[in-house]
């Protein structure tokens, strides 16, 4: 872990669902990384262009594509990975194989997730997360999960605002921010445009 994050400086990290081919373009997500100057950017739904981050803003960065589909969850960090970003397998549901991007910055891990829409099946794959991830842990992403997210060990910490419309019409707060050994210090939700989701960001400190 950097010398930073053990001494307790806050550090931010953001999450955003970028909508695939229709969604936000490569200058939306430069444009919010330069107004909200984040730590760490989560994406899901991240295809192929992104993958020019590193070569626009220094940083490190990764991109896992969902299994036999062309998009993902991708990650770019200011701060250095302790090894490079792995994934692991969620329990599947029946059409989409979904996967969880996991960073590791030493004693501190945190999770990129696109998770599924059935209400059973997603908290599921949340709870098969946890095995995986450090005592100080992050899950962070679009949950699609309605209702309280009761995961034991971990907190909700992310902003109350609702973050999605579904069809246009219902709003829904699917971006979420789990964390455990974590402490929030501030968390809000973003203008929506390019995406049909909003951006979530949220500050946090390690826990001693």
């Amino acid at each position: 872990m950097t010398a930073s994050l053990m001494s307790g400086a806050p550090f931010r990290v953001l999450s955003w669902n970028l909508l695939r081919w229709d969604g936000a373009s490569l200058e939306d997500i430069l444009t919010v990384i330069r107004s909200e100057n984040p730590d760490v950017v989560l994406m899901q739904e991240a295809q192929e262009p992104v993958d020019v981050l590193p070569e626009i803003l220094g940083g490190y960065y990764d991109r896992i594509p969902l299994p036999g589909r062309p998009h993902g969850t991708a990650c770019w960090s200011r701060l250095p990975f302790t090894q490079p970003p792995s994934f692991c397998h969620l329990p599947r549901g029946l059409m989409v194989k979904r996967t969880a991007q996991i960073l590791d910055f030493g004693n501190f891990s945190l999770a990129n997730v696109h998770l599924s829409h059935g209400q059973i099946l997603n908290r599921r794959q949340l709870r098969s997360l946890t095995a995986n991830m450090h005592r100080r842990a992050v899950i962070m992403g679009d949950f699609n999960l309605v209702g309280p997210v009761l995961l034991p060990g971990f907190h909700d910490v992310g902003p109350r605002e609702k973050t999605h419309r579904m069809l246009d019409r219902l709003p829904l707060r699917l971006d979420r921010c789990l964390v455990r050994g974590v402490n929030r210090l501030e968390a809000k939700a973003l203008p929506r445009f390019g995406s049909d989701h909003r951006p979530i960001s949220v500050t946090l400190r390690l826990n001693p």
